[in-house]
């Protein structure tokens, strides 16, 4: 039987930028060519002191608004979204992050890659890329998996202009997961809370027997994080550059073990230790 795709849920968390995620929710419904689409916003609000939630309800008041006391950060509050659409039941869950800014055609390019490779690949995650708005260049999207002796890496993947290409996981910035799929893999990992829960999702898809695809050309357009102040930043302390890679926004021992045991197969010890071994040794070396 063919993919049908006429009811979707769009899960979103949202914290602390009213404006931000204003401005994303204008492109979401802003959208064009999804009149056959049933579609349905799942926004956890994570506890914003900004008017956020009140901002939300005012200017767009299909959403479904689901709150937390700022302590889910990114993962929890898209479990929560997920846990939420999973028990309605949809015919696919988009995953969109609300600093994404989308093209017009984006909901329907995306469902309609989703369609045309099922008779090939079977249900397929499907992925869509995003680019910085003022150098064009590729931010968030596919990533493939290379392996060259004992090194590992996830490289990002460009998209082809004209077709989808396979690739073996992704960012979570916009994509879309089949009901087949979820059904299978469930939600996202728990034992994660601000990262690596998009890469291990589509990890685990494709070990459940599953395809991961990124879609032609470029939807949408969302800004990468500045480095300033974080652990890869080698201008600040290293006191603080530790800090900073022990949190949730860093590399948390307790998530990266579950993470690199999980995916990284024998090499799994060298790739636990190595960001810790890094960010201390190039910290001891810059205060020399």
């Amino acid at each position: 039987m063919a993919l049908a795709i006429s009811r979707v849920a769009v899960l979103v968390s949202c914290f602390n930028r009213k404006a931000t995620t204003l401005a994303g929710l204008r492109s979401l419904f802003n959208q064009k060519h999804v009149e056959h689409l049933g579609m349905a916003v799942f926004l956890v609000d994570d506890g914003s002191t900004d008017g956020t939630a009140a901002a939300i309800a005012a200017r767009f008041s299909s959403v479904r608004i689901l709150h937390g006391d700022g302590s889910l950060w990114w993962v929890g509050a898209m479990r929560k979204a997920f846990a939420a659409a999973m028990a309605e039941g949809y015919d696919a869950y988009i995953w969109w992050n609300d600093d994404t800014e989308l093209v017009e055609d984006a909901l329907s390019r995306l469902v309609n890659c989703a369609i045309s490779v099922e008779p090939e690949l079977g249900p397929a995650i499907v992925v869509g890329t995003t680019c910085d708005p003022e150098t064009g260049k590729p931010t968030f999207g596919g990533l493939r998996k290379r392996i060259s002796g004992l090194r590992i890496e996830f490289t990002q993947v460009d998209p082809n202009p004209g077709k989808p290409v396979r690739i073996d996981t992704m960012n979570g910035n916009f994509i879309l997961i089949p009901s087949a799929i979820a059904k299978v893999v469930g939600n996202m990992e728990p034992r994660f809370l601000h990262r690596l829960a998009d890469f291990d999702y589509g990890q685990r898809a494709v070990k459940a027997g599953f395809s991961v695809i990124l879609a032609p050309g470029y939807f949408g357009r969302c800004k990468v994080d500045s480095i300033a102040n974080t652990y890869l930043d080698g201008t600040i302390p290293l006191a603080a550059r530790w800090k900073s890679l022990m949190s949730p926004r860093g590399t948390d021992p307790r998530e990266w073990l579950l993470y690199t045991s999980r995916h990284y197969g024998w090499r799994w010890p060298l790739y636990f230790i190595s960001p810790y071994v890094k960010v201390f040794f190039t910290g001891i070396r810059a205060r020399k």
